[in-house]
Formats: structure tokens, sequence, C-alpha cells
């Protein structure tokens, strides 16, 4: 079973993609408000993928994805993005996320993402 860490500083956001993933029976295993509380958590937990939402306090999830990858060059970054943030979402990509998926979440969209970062 594939784990999970949420990054999102939006309690409503975490909680809806946590019910997509539960339903899917994929573990999540931890929860960050910004990219610095994301960068912490990636260290502790070393989960298999990270959903990242892009506007965040603090440090957002553009910066905490290059700080991630800096230092776990496999880690496995699916962004998400409000609709209309192309831009940012092209700019995660390079940054390195494996993909992206819009808000508001879509279940399929949310597993197909997941599986395909995880190469099923």
């Amino acid at each position: 079973m594939a784990r999970v860490l949420i990054v999102d500083d939006a309690a409503f956001m975490r909680m809806m993609l946590k019910d997509i993933l539960k339903k899917n029976e994929i573990e999540v295993i931890g929860e960050a408000v910004n990219g610095t509380e994301a960068l912490e958590k990636y260290i502790e937990l070393q989960p298999d993928v990270v959903t990242m939402d892009i506007t965040m306090p603090e440090k957002d999830g553009i910066t905490a994805v290059k700080e991630i990858r800096a230092l776990f060059p496999q880690a496995k970054i699916i962004m998400c993005s409000a609709m209309g943030q192309q831009p940012m979402v092209l700019e995660a990509i390079q940054a390195g996320a494996k993909d992206f998926v819009v808000k508001p979440f879509q279940a399929e969209r949310v597993m197909e993402s997941i599986k395909k970062v995880l190469g099923n």
C-alpha cells in the first residue's frame, strides 16, 4: 500500500484528499500545512508519494519541491493547483514534480496520478 504525505494549508483540502485516498486503500501517513513543514515531514516519514499544494504561507510548494528533490532525488511529488495556475504548474514540473492535479479534486484523477507516479 502506498504511503502518502498531504501538504496543503487548507484543512478542508487535506480532508478531501485524505478521504479520496482512504477510500482507495492508500495510507495517509502525515500532513503538513506549508513547505517548511513538508520538508521536515518528508525527512521524518519518507513517504512513497507527496501531494503538494502550490500556494502556501511561509514556503510555497515549488520551493518545497526543489528542497525535497535536492535531498531525495527519487521523491515522487504530485502538485495540486487551483484552476488558472498553469505557469506555476510548469514551474513545478521543472522543479521536479512528477504530475499535477487540479482543484477541486476529482477522485479518479487523483488516483490516476498516484498510480502514474508509482509506476502502477
